[in-house]
């Protein structure tokens, strides 16, 4: 064909059979018999035909497309792409993505994804108000993932937070650490329930001593943490911390080493997400690790289910699924020691 775009045109000539009968084919529905579909099929394999998806979902009730609002660069949603995209294909969607920026709103990529005519949103550590959520939720189906959203008919799935600072907590005062600070992680989706979780590990021992440093996202946020963690007097800094999640506890680590400590000879550093960077030889950061291959799983299957329900059901099937709350696990690693090791003392 040159250069010429392969059109299904070309393909029904190259069959012999008429154009409607091409489109038939490819949407998969009832009007041709099997011999004319594989006919169909091997002019378009001889002539290298790729159907143009978005043109035959414009003429279908049913796109089969879930929407994805991600944060660009956040290190765990990377993580859940992958195995939402895993478990998208086996169910027979696509995913359709729409990155947050500093510059970019949830707002604003849920727009988009609107505009492509998706029949269900997932949304990666939203930030957006309970009311924005609900409002989204009676366009049409909708599952935040990472963050609890109270009542309603938004799906939830999500890593026990809490659970997993409790992990972190009681893995640091197993080792003789006292004073265990917590780089908090604000408002970030999370962050709420890791908090919780903490608090109510330190306070089941009267012997701990609560401390919150400001901390967040980002290796830059972990590095402001870990300044303010400097300033601190050597008899009131803490001997470990946890923090809100992997990137800021390897932005913590990098400048207390620079500023002439020893992780964890000085202070023992658990991180939140076991990201692949966390298991690196020269990073191996102790982690709450959360499941980001059942956490998409769960996502893809309760939309899928309700999605696919919906349509059986002839348009009916708002109910909301029950929420999904994952149980996290702690990965041990070379980051975290007792708390007496090269004379440290709690």
């Amino acid at each position: 064909m040159g250069s010429e775009r392969v059109t299904m045109e070309h393909v029904a000539a190259r069959a012999g059979v008429s154009r409607a009968l091409v489109s038939i084919v490819f949407r998969g529905v009832a009007g041709a018999s099997e011999a004319t579909r594989e006919r169909v099929l091997a002019a378009a394999r001889e002539l290298d035909y790729r159907p143009d998806t978005r043109a035959s979902r414009l003429g279908s009730s049913r796109t089969r497309t879930l929407g994805v609002t991600f944060a660009v660069g956040h290190a765990f949603h990377g993580d859940l792409l992958e195995s939402l995209y895993t478990h998208a294909d086996a169910a027979a969607y696509e995913l359709v993505l729409s990155g947050v920026t500093p510059s970019r709103s949830e707002v604003a990529a849920v727009e988009t994804l609107l505009a492509e005519r998706c029949e269900g949103i997932i949304l990666l550590g939203s930030s957006q108000e309970t009311a924005q959520l609900e409002r989204l939720a009676a366009r049409l189906p909708v599952v935040s993932v990472l963050r609890p959203v109270p009542g309603g008919g938004v799906g939830v799935v999500r890593t026990d937070d809490a659970a997993g600072l409790r992990l972190s907590v009681e893995h640091l005062r197993g080792l003789g650490h006292r004073r265990v600070a917590l780089l908090d992680g604000g408002r970030i989706a999370g962050a709420a329930g890791r908090r919780r979780g903490y608090r109510t590990a330190m306070r089941r021992s009267p012997a701990l001593t609560e401390m919150v440093l400001p901390g967040g996202v980002s290796e830059l946020e972990g590095a402001q943490a870990a300044r303010a963690f400097l300033g601190l007097g050597a008899r009131e800094r803490p001997t470990a911390v946890a923090a809100f999640n992997d990137r800021c506890a390897i932005g913590f680590v990098d400048v207390v080493r620079q500023a002439g400590l020893h992780v964890p000879g000085d202070v023992s550093v658990v991180g939140f997400d076991d990201i692949t960077e966390a298991g690196y030889p020269h990073v191996a950061l102790t982690t709450v690790r959360q499941d980001a291959e059942r956490l998409g799983a769960e996502t893809v299957r309760t939309l899928a289910e309700r999605l696919d329900g919906r349509a059986s059901a002839g348009g009916s099937g708002t109910t909301r699924p029950a929420p999904v709350v994952i149980e996290p696990e702690l990965v041990v690693r070379a980051s975290t020691a007792p708390a007496t090791r090269r004379g440290v003392r709690s």
